[in-house]
């Protein structure tokens, strides 16, 4: 199974050195004159960049609704999408596990690509120990970490486009303001939750920085990676852990197959005590284009939203 994934590579190899001309000579292009081509991992970050860049970009983003990106592999189609890109933006922290390899090849080559967390101080991110010496990717479930993400996306254009430069920096500016606006609404909902009550049981371990910024006690059937398995051990122990502190509500996710929360569920009634589930949270992919759960900010209030009222019905 590894050689077919092997040649891949090398095609893609040989596709970006086939480009290192144009590639090296981008720094004369005077970009002024045409949208800035920009590719986006996760959904997340192509939102961001669509708000601080504006009429300047055309955005692709490469995972759409539904869509896990610690699963997700790079089509030939992608390739060629990350080929033509004046800059690729992408979350980092191995969230992209499987297009690691290319974006390795395409920092090789002497593109633009930049992962959007590098500007946060490394001494405030969580570093789980069953998530062998890496970094928790999940950062933009705390609002405030990922105005960061924000502010290097702003980076990264104006010194790709500086003549669009101010553009930039008011929209930055103005998106941050809205940022800050959702950050203390989160706040002002988690804390109609007596703390007591304030468990979040999900299936898998995506919403720590969530539970730290707004005072969360988050369990997450799988691990931080959708690409671990749950046991039955697993099961057992969160099933446990519901029933002895009466939750009233768990949460399915809109990347992660639903049976993993139901198995929970099952759990728990043989423990004795009936949790509901509480509803459906956008956790690595925001919602479907159009709604307002297809935008970080829409898809941040809907979680909250969505949590603050299944416990609260609970009491």
């Amino acid at each position: 199974m590894k050689r077919p994934w092997t040649l891949f590579l090398l095609l893609i190899l040989l596709v970006l050195l086939a480009a290192c001309d144009e590639l090296g000579t981008a720094d004369a292009v005077d970009l002024s004159e045409r949208q800035i081509k920009v590719v986006a991992t996760i959904g997340m970050i192509t939102d961001v960049v669509e708000n601080v860049g504006g009429a300047r970009v055309d955005v692709i983003g490469l995972m759409g609704p539904g869509i896990d990106p610690h699963l997700y592999t790079a089509s030939e189609g992608d390739v060629s999408r990350l080929r033509e890109a004046d800059i690729v933006f992408y979350n980092g922290l191995h969230l992209e596990a499987q297009m690691a390899s290319v974006l390795e090849l395409m920092n090789e080559s002497g593109s633009r690509t930049v992962a959007v967390t590098d500007g946060i101080a490394r001494d405030i991110l969580l570093a789980p120990p069953e998530f062998e010496g890496a970094y928790d990717p999940h950062v933009w479930f705390d609002v405030s970490m990922w105005m960061s993400a924000v502010e290097t996306v702003r980076d990264a254009l104006i010194e790709l486009d500086p003549a669009s430069a101010m553009t930039y920096r008011q929209n930055a500016d103005a998106y941050l303001a809205e940022l800050q606006e959702l950050h203390e609404y989160v706040l002002e909902q988690a804390a109609r939750v007596a703390q007591e009550k304030r468990a979040l049981v999900t299936a898998h371990d995506a919403f720590n920085y969530f539970g730290r910024a707004y005072g969360f006690d988050v369990r997450g059937l799988q691990g931080i990676s959708t690409a671990a398995e749950a046991s039955t051990a697993d099961v057992q122990n969160l099933a446990r852990f519901i029933a002895e502190r009466q939750i009233p509500a768990i949460f399915i996710e809109s990347s992660v197959p639903q049976r993993n929360i139901e198995a929970v569920q099952a759990a728990v009634r043989s423990e004795g005590f009936d949790v509901t589930i509480g509803g459906q949270l956008f956790s690595d992919a925001m919602g479907n284009p159009g709604t307002p759960e297809g935008t970080y900010i829409g898809m941040v209030r809907h979680n909250i939203d969505t949590i603050v009222s299944a416990l609260l019905a609970g009491e």
